[in-house]
């Protein structure tokens, strides 16, 4: 295992973790890592749905706290994204306990790390939620920091409930049917600096009109979500940020850049509390669906509250 120099350039370091071959062949998943020297606590990011690790800011404000940054582009995403593989398909969300697992195992034997947050954002907070639950008692994660996790489909319940056993049966019969996609792509259009936003990230990992998406993986999105709705036993303290409100839109909207306009927050702040008994909600005022990358006083906020559950909760060592 070597590390070198990640596509964002020095500080940032990447490395490869081969893991077991699926369906279509072999699959790895990429390890980014920022490192603070002599630092005992780190914290690991993992991103969303069509989404990569590219929010610099973020590991600017944890290697400032004194954490070292980790970031994992899951198999079939971003770095880790082969020319043989359908983009971001799996056919279950246990399949991901492979390269988290092996994320710890680096940054806590390897890199030699006590003390881990884990930030999970959208589907990463979906992914890390569950990971985080079948791993209770095992003492491998300290935190878990979510933001704007894909707890429930942006529906409504009626809708989701009617709908579900029909994309179950056509997830186990043609996982891989291409389903109509609702990605907005006035969403990332509301992000990039080339259109509408302020930030820059390659629109080829994180392309505007997303990828396609699959039955199988959409069938075990919503296994993850009935688990949720039944309750998770995390057994670490939880911070659960979303925006108060939420826009849904097919046409440019300037709300875009105050709201979430992915997934319905109102919905993920609700189901917080059955994710463990350890559970802290705050509503970011302005937010955006990756409420990191909203505007400057939302995102502001964003990193108040979550230095003060961190002090709360994950106090620096001693």
């Amino acid at each position: 295992m070597e590390f070198r120099t990640d596509i964002l350039g020095e500080p940032y370091q990447a490395v490869e973790l081969p893991l077991r071959p699926d369906e279509e062949g072999a699959v790895s998943a990429t390890l980014v890592r920022r490192t603070v020297p002599g630092a005992k606590q780190a914290v690991l990011y993992v991103h969303g749905y069509v989404d990569y690790f590219f929010q610099t800011h973020l590991a600017d404000h944890f290697t400032a706290a004194g954490y070292s940054f980790y970031a994992l582009d899951l198999r079939k995403y971003g770095r880790s994204l082969k020319a043989h593989q359908s983009p971001n398909f799996v056919r279950d969300l246990t399949a991901y306990d492979e390269e988290l697992d092996e994320a710890v195992r680096i940054i806590r034997e390897v890199d030699g790390h006590t003390r881990l947050l884990v930030n999970g954002h959208s589907t990463g907070g979906l992914i890390t939620a569950l990971w985080a639950g079948r791993r209770a008692g095992r003492g491998l994660i300290d935190g878990l920091f979510l933001n704007s996790p894909f707890l429930a489909m942006p529906a409504a319940p009626a809708v989701r409930t009617l709908g579900a056993p029909a994309v179950d049966a056509l997830g186990r019969l043609a996982g891989t049917r291409k389903l109509p996609s609702s990605l907005n792509p006035h969403y990332v259009h509301s992000l990039h600096r080339d259109h509408r936003g302020s930030w820059d990230f390659d629109l080829t990992l994180k392309p505007a009109e997303g990828f396609p998406l699959y039955a199988g993986w959409l069938a075990a999105i919503q296994r993850g979500h009935r688990q949720v709705r039944h309750g998770l036993a995390i057994d670490c303290p939880v911070l659960l940020m979303a925006s108060t409100a939420s826009t849904s839109t097919n046409r440019w909207d300037p709300a875009l850049h105050r709201t979430d306009a992915v997934l319905r927050a109102d919905d993920i702040a609700a189901l917080g509390p059955r994710l463990g008994r350890n559970v802290t909600v705050v509503r970011i005022e302005g937010g955006m669906h990756d409420l990191v990358l909203s505007g400057d006083q939302a995102r502001a906020q964003v990193f108040t509250e979550l230095d003060r559950w961190l002090t709360a909760y994950l106090p620096a060592p001693a």
